[in-house]
């Protein structure tokens, strides 16, 4: 694939008519929102037809399910993303035009200028951080603009065009695209090796993410995890840019320093201390509640408090905000319950985002047993952290595991779901190819108190709803 070329960001009303290849997709879909609401004519493509096509149809967008040269019409403009395949229709007619071609991230970048930009980057934690952050301003009446890499719960959106002054949007580090955006405050929660189809490795990730933080305005504000190294390297190399450096995390040193982390059913409850560089009446802690499990959720509430206060909205306002966040779809999302076993859902596709999310499921399943039903994400992520993927299904007492979900790859000879499956400890791990087999497996395993976790960020959410069928039909529920 390889890294994005950054660009200028083109002002919104420079751009013409905007043609969005892949408008589904819930970045492409939050920025062809904004750009609606904005008085920009909008059309877009997809391969499948979805809610979120029918939505943007609604709101006055010419939508189109499949690809076509003629789908382009008299469009001045076309966005893409990284997962567009190079001979696409409408990407070759767009280059045989000569039309303006922007990267989904410089398109973000557009609809940003003139805004006071926050952003959240990081390999873990972006979705739920900046959802956070968006209940918070939003709680505090600043009516921020947003785009959110899944869906708000509270509002059922994964963008707005909101009145204030400030865009609070998620910054993807996948494709190095993210030096695009140039915000006034940013928060990055933690910088490990992913995505290693487009980065060499993870010191050319840590570049990046310096190039990241170099594009923060002057006086501007970087927030960091001090218990994470990639991040902590970051705030050392960043000492000397005009900006505001803070840090959060369970780490002594933290400016923002997380204590007395506790579950309370699908609940996180903590404590958050100041230091001396911490915003004012932090000296002895305040208490904060998040309706969303796992210690992981503790410190993505963290970032969000630091955030907001540091940006002057006033701690016990910031830390009502929090307490009304209902989570976002996707992130550790409760999808029901049937003959006494629960269903959640995660869109964890990394080793480490499995083994928080699952740590989290043992909490909230108590007595329970966690079955993880994961679903591998990309060839090159299932061959490179195979092993990495078992360990953290160790976690699980039973592991149900799919075949690769492809995306924007094509197939690795030998690269399947069974290398994952092979590698979770004390052979409690099964590799079913076929995603139809999975609500049966599950309905025939499950005992009333355990928790079933799907996990992936494929189409592997389909499954939830079908498995609460299959245990229903168990329990002769109707």
């Amino acid at each position: 694939m390889g890294l994005v070329t950054p660009v200028a960001p083109v002002p919104i009303g420079d751009l013409g008519r905007v043609h969005f290849t892949g408008i589904g997709g819930v970045g492409m879909s939050g920025i062809a929102r904004i750009m609606l609401a904005r008085g920009v004519v909008v059309s877009g493509s997809d391969s499948v037809a979805s809610q979120q096509l029918e939505q943007l149809a609604a709101l006055g967008a010419d939508v189109h399910v499949g690809h076509s040269a003629d789908y382009l019409g008299d469009a001045a403009t076309l966005v893409v993303s990284t997962a567009i395949r190079p001979d696409n229709p409408e990407l070759t007619e767009a280059r045989r035009r000569g039309l303006r071609i922007l990267h989904r991230a410089a398109a973000l970048a557009s609809v940003m200028l003139g805004s006071q930009g926050i952003t959240v980057a990081g390999t873990h934690g972006k979705t739920t951080t900046t959802a956070m952050l968006t209940t918070v301003l939003r709680r505090c009446g600043a009516d921020p603009t947003y785009v959110i890499g899944g869906i708000l719960a509270e509002t059922g959106l994964g963008a707005h065009d909101g009145g204030g002054s400030a865009f609070i949007a998620e910054a993807d580090e996948s494709d190095g695209s993210f030096v695009m955006l140039s915000p006034n405050a940013a928060v990055v929660t933690c910088i490990e090796a992913d995505h290693l189809d487009n980065y060499a490795n993870l010191a050319e990730i840590e570049a990046y993410f310096g190039a990241f933080a170099r594009k923060i305005a002057v006086d501007g504000l970087l927030v960091t995890c001090a218990d994470d190294p990639g991040a902590r390297s970051l705030a050392a190399a960043s000492g000397d840019l005009p900006i505001l450096l803070r840090s959060y995390g369970v780490s002594a040193s933290a400016d923002y320093q997380v204590t007395d982390v506790a579950s309370r059913g699908m609940a996180t409850l903590l404590t958050l201390t100041g230091g001396p560089r911490a915003a004012a009446g932090l000296e002895h802690g305040i208490k904060l509640e998040v309706a969303v499990p796992g210690r992981h959720n503790a410190l993505n509430a963290a970032a969000a408090f630091a955030t907001a206060v540091e940006l002057g909205f006033p701690p016990e306002q910031v830390a009502a905000g929090l307490a009304s966040y209902r989570g976002a779809r996707r992130r550790m999302e409760f999808k029901g319950e049937a003959d006494g076993v629960r269903v959640l859902d995660s869109y964890a596709h990394h080793p480490t985002e499995l083994a928080a999310d699952l740590a989290a499921a043992r909490d909230v399943a108590g007595g329970g047993r966690v079955i993880a039903v994961f679903q591998p994400h990309l060839f090159s992520r299932t061959r490179i952290f195979a092993a990495e993927f078992g360990a953290a299904l160790g976690q699980a007492d039973e592991a149900l595991v799919l075949d690769v979900y492809a995306a924007r790859e094509d197939p690795e000879p030998g690269v399947t779901g069974m290398l994952v499956a092979a590698e979770v400890p004390g052979s409690r791990a099964q590799f079913l190819p076929d995603r139809a087999d999975v609500p049966a497996a599950v309905a025939g395993i499950a005992k009333p108190g355990d928790l079933v976790l799907t996990m992936g960020a494929g189409d592997v959410t389909a499954l939830g709803q079908v498995i609460l069928t299959a245990l229903a039909e168990r329990g002769g529920e109707r």
